[in-house]
């Protein structure tokens, strides 16, 4: 009796669990029987845990988030809380692990591939962390080249079609694109948001790493109260956090001059400056509605990386302004304008201060007035991200992989 098909999956970032969990469930269509694990290089991997896929190493919150290099000193901070005896350990635990794989599908940028490589089983890789609309021409460098040349390398998917017709340039044939697995998943449940008919819909997204992200939203409420000041049209605000987040409203709320009452933040003190009339202003928290508040909010307001690529997929125009870090800051929001394109606006070039508040609060309201540049932002998200379905051709093309596998088997045995 032929044993079933194993699959080893490889992350190192959030965002690329995520895109794993992903292309996971889509395979489990094709191959039920399949046996899956994984690996997340960072984090404590959170998203395979909701998934049911098994972890097979150590992992572990790194200071920085996985984001080092965006300042050597979060490297120093890593290394400090031991990130060195942790990659060891992981290696160790995938070299064993890997020994009875038929396949590794990894996601993310050369630690990632370096570490499929490494198992010298297999491997297709997701290459989330490279754009031609980020450099122009894609760079891979001497290393990463070497390791999606190795014969171990069946596919590279690419997260557009502008990289993958690059690299194919480049003489990188087995590059592709044949979706962003990101868009995938992105349908409304029916959940009721309590929107008001009639109002322009703000979607907040502060992030999802603590403690970063409570930050990012006392931030963003600052923020709240600048437009509904400035608006020249009703406005009314959702916010999508995890649900990490959702016990620490209180705080957030007591310190930033809010009241909070059941998931929602309210602030009652408010006033135009046209009439003096006092505005009752509230943002409903949710953390299981992020797909119902993207698909139906107007404008998105965020700081974070795969949401507000999701966001801009989807046709909706967004506004950022930078923060304090480590992951989210003017660096990391200038290489995602640059991947977005039109439909990422970036307000500042250093961490928000009332004057860059003030700033941002016009934009969303100049941008929820411009028809043109609304409908733009629609041609530029199906272009930048693609429609969904890729997990679902990835998966398929995994499932051919595994069938392949399988044959060889069958000739062994006879």
């Amino acid at each position: 009796m032929m044993k079933s098909n194993s699959v080893l999956f490889l992350s190192n970032g959030h965002g690329e669990d995520a895109i794993n969990c992903q292309i996971f469930q889509a395979l489990k269509v094709n191959c039920p029987d399949i046996d899956v694990s994984a690996l997340p290089i960072v984090g404590d991997g959170s998203a395979y845990a909701r998934s049911g896929v098994p972890i097979v190493g150590p992992t572990s919150k790194m200071p920085s988030g996985g984001v080092f290099y965006m300042n050597p000193l979060f490297l120093v901070k890593d290394i400090w809380a031991g990130l060195i005896a942790l990659t060891w350990q992981q290696l160790r635990a995938v070299w064993r692990h890997s020994r009875n794989c038929d396949l590794v599908v990894a996601t993310g940028d050369i630690v990632a591939a370096a570490i499929a490589r490494f198992t010298d089983r297999p491997y297709v890789i997701f290459l989330s962390a490279h754009s031609s609309y980020y450099e122009g021409r894609v760079d891979l460098g001497l290393i990463l080249r070497l390791l999606l040349d190795s014969s171990k390398c069946l596919a590279v998917f690419t997260r557009d079609a502008l990289t993958a017709a690059d690299l194919n340039r480049q003489g990188l044939k087995k590059a592709e694109f044949v979706g962003n697995p990101v868009m995938d998943n992105l349908i409304s449940t029916g959940k009721d948001l309590q929107l008001i008919t009639g109002a322009r819909t703000i979607a907040l997204l502060p992030g999802s790493r603590l403690p970063e992200a409570n930050n990012n939203l006392a931030l963003l409420l600052q923020l709240v109260k600048e437009i509904a000041v400035v608006a020249s049209q009703p406005v009314q605000f959702c916010a999508a956090l995890v649900p990490s987040l959702m016990p620490e409203l209180a705080d957030i709320a007591a310190r930033s001059g809010w009241l909070h009452q059941g998931g929602k933040l309210i602030f009652t003190n408010l006033k135009q400056p046209v009439g003096n009339r006092e505005i009752a202003l509230e943002v409903v928290c949710y953390s299981d509605a992020f797909a119902d508040i993207l698909q139906q909010s107007d404008l998105v307001i965020g700081m974070t990386g795969t949401a507000l690529e999701q966001a801009v997929g989807l046709g909706k125009p967004v506004i950022t302004v930078p923060g304090n870090g480590p992951s989210f800051t003017y660096r990391f929001a200038e290489a995602q304008n640059r991947l977005l394109g039109i439909s990422l606006k970036v307000i500042g070039t250093k961490p928000a201060n009332y004057d860059l508040i003030q700033e941002a609060a016009l934009a969303v309201d100049r941008t929820l007035q411009d028809q043109n540049y609304l409908a733009n932002c629609v041609e530029n998200g199906l272009e930048r991200m693609g429609r969904s379905g890729g997990s679902d051709n990835i998966a398929a093309r995994l499932a051919n992989y595994l069938l392949i596998v399988d044959r060889g088997r069958s000739t062994m045995l006879y």
